[in-house]
């Protein structure tokens, strides 16, 4: 029996590992492919890209929202976790700004993180669960930094998704131009929602010039839906 046993399960393993092979192997596509264009993608595209049969992801991934799950729990969670330490910082001001730029930055190069993250159209509870899990994190940052009279008065906590798509929008127009240029934007807006500044914060990339905004206009379409 154990002989019989034994070999049944070396017979299993194979199976197994080329099982896991395979679901990583969609994961990493999936995310390739959603960073790139976004979370508008089919399930049989994926497959596509990931030199895999239809088969073999719906056996993985029932439905994509199965998908979106799976890839998107963590990488939100990482967001939260910005989040935690940003509250940890001693400086309030300090600490929203590092949330912000964080959270920006996070975002930038990834257009399916950014659609899971400022809306509610993907994701079930274990996305809806971490998503909710920011807003009690940035009240109380946003709080905090009132309270240390650097914020300005009439910002609320509810304007920093709506700002961080801003910025985001920005990432999206320019990325094939300079992919880093969202960080001059985000300091301008931040020194928008100081209480009081005698100068302004340098900033930390140089603007486009007229070529590369003609570039970046020819080159960015809207996001179909």
């Amino acid at each position: 029996m154990t002989l019989t046993g034994t070999g049944r399960d070396r017979a299993d393993r194979p199976l197994r590992r080329d099982a896991e092979r395979n679901r990583q192997r969609i994961l990493r596509t999936a995310h390739r492919v959603f960073a790139e264009r976004g979370l508008d993608v089919s399930l049989d595209e994926i497959a596509q890209r990931a030199d895999v049969g239809v088969g073999t992801v719906y056996r993985r991934f029932p439905t994509k929202e199965a998908l979106v799950e799976e890839l998107f729990e963590r990488r939100l969670q990482e967001v939260v976790e910005i989040g935690q330490q940003a509250l940890a910082d001693p400086d309030p001001w300090r600490g929203l700004i590092t949330f912000i730029d964080g959270a920006c930055a996070q975002q930038a190069g990834d257009r399916g993180l950014r659609e899971v993250m400022l809306g509610a159209r993907y994701g079930n509870d274990r996305v809806a669960r971490v998503r909710d899990s920011f807003q009690p994190i940035v009240a109380e940052l946003v709080a905090r930094a009132h309270a240390g009279g650097r914020l300005r008065a009439d910002f609320a906590g509810t304007d920093v998704p709506l700002l961080a798509a801003m910025v985001n929008a920005v990432a999206d127009y320019a990325r094939e131009v300079n992919a880093d240029v969202w960080r001059r934007y985000l300091t301008i807006l931040i020194d928008g929602i100081a209480a009081s500044r005698v100068d302004g914060t340098p900033l930390p990339v140089a603007p486009l010039d007229e070529d590369q905004v003609d570039r970046a206009m020819r080159s960015w379409h809207p996001h179909s839906r």
